[in-house]
Formats: C-alpha cells, structure tokens, sequence
C-alpha cells in the first residue's frame, strides 16, 4: 500500500503543523488527572454529548458563521480526545492509532491519490470506488449492517435506499401510507442528486425565520 509522503511537488507546505493537537494531548491527559468531574465521565456517559455536539455542530454549518463553525469543532474534536485518553487509559488505544488508522483508511480508499490508479475528476466514480473497497473490507452479512438504527428517519432512510440501490433491489415504497409517501420523496429526492435530511432542514429554518 502506497504511503503519503506530504503534499505533491509544487504545492505550499505552510500550514497546520499539529503542535496544537500534541499539547491537547497533554491537557487532556492532565484534565483526567486533576479534575474530578472529568476523572469520572465514561464512554457511555460522554455519549449524550458527542450527540449534542454534533448537532451543534451542524447547526454552525446551516447558519454560515465560520467563527461558530470553528467554536463547535472544537468542542467536537474535544470529544473525540476525550474518548481516546479514556480508552487509553485502559490500553484498549490511543488517540495516535485512531489517527493512524484513519491515515491508513485514507490511503486505501483513495486509489487514485495514493495508490496506482489513474487520477479522476469524476466524483461519481471516486465514490463508487470507495463504496467497493468499503464493501470488501466490512464484508457484511446483509446491506443493512452497520446502519445506526438511531439515526434520524430521513438520514436513515437516505442510507437505507443507498444500500438497497447498490444490491440491485427494488426501492419502489410498498403503498400509500404516510410513511411510504415520506419515503416516495426521498426516492425522489435521490433521483434529483438532493440530500433529503439537508433540504429539510434548510427548509424548516426558512419556515422558522419567516414566523
């Protein structure tokens, strides 16, 4: 497997230089040591909060404010290293393997930047791409594994259609049922290249704005 060695010949090399994520390692480390309310937090209590911050995150996202955006990140990442330096404490792993294998992910699914494919513009094809590698490493039993059944119903049934389209299944709603016709539109909405959860929103933000 090709390795990244740093950006191509040609390109700036300024830029993040992770000293920043180094020290948060360090205070992280001494957060858990010196605060108790931190010492006691858990995976499963931190849960509700990696939810929050994600939809703050997306909140940051549909208002436009780059300074928010920046603020919500950060309480995002906070979350992913407050989760590693758990799991490091037990040497299940660290936040260096979460990067390292995220690193290596990349690597794989991206052929046509570090591997031997050809380059492509198609980003149809780049994602079919990834879809294929991710199906052989998963190896599921069932094209739903691997599905939060917690997801919001639009995202999920978005996902679920996906799964459906790519096993060669029918995607038809089975009747006329409320449930069917909300599905009918995300069928719908997929045909149109729409992301059904996003255009909802925006849509309900409008709605909200005008009241």
């Amino acid at each position: 497997m090709a390795e990244p060695t740093g950006p191509p010949t040609g390109e700036p090399t300024d830029g993040p230089t992770g000293e920043s994520l180094v020290e948060l390692t360090a205070v992280m480390t001494r957060m858990r040591r010196a605060c108790a309310w931190k010492a006691g937090q858990t995976h499963r209590s931190l849960a509700r909060f990696l939810l929050e911050e994600a939809h703050e995150t997306l909140e940051a996202i549909d208002t436009g404010d780059a300074e928010h955006l920046r603020e919500e990140l950060g309480d995002l990442l906070l979350q992913v290293w407050f989760h590693a330096e758990i799991a490091s404490e037990t040497g299940a792993f660290t936040i260096d393997d979460v990067a390292t294998d995220l690193i290596e992910k990349m690597v794989r699914r991206n052929p046509h930047v570090f591997g031997d494919a050809p380059a492509s513009d198609d980003s149809v094809e780049i994602n079919e791409v990834w879809q294929a590698i991710k199906a052989q490493e998963k190896q599921r039993d069932s094209v739903f594994d691997g599905l939060p059944p917690t997801l919001p119903a639009l995202l999920l049934a978005d996902k679920v259609l996906d799964r459906l389209e790519r096993s060669g299944r029918s995607v038809a709603p089975p009747g006329d049922e409320l449930g069917d016709r909300l599905l009918a539109l995300v069928a719908e909405a997929r045909a149109e290249g729409v992301d059904p959860e996003q255009a909802l929103r925006d849509a309900v933000r409008r709605v909200a704005g005008d009241a």
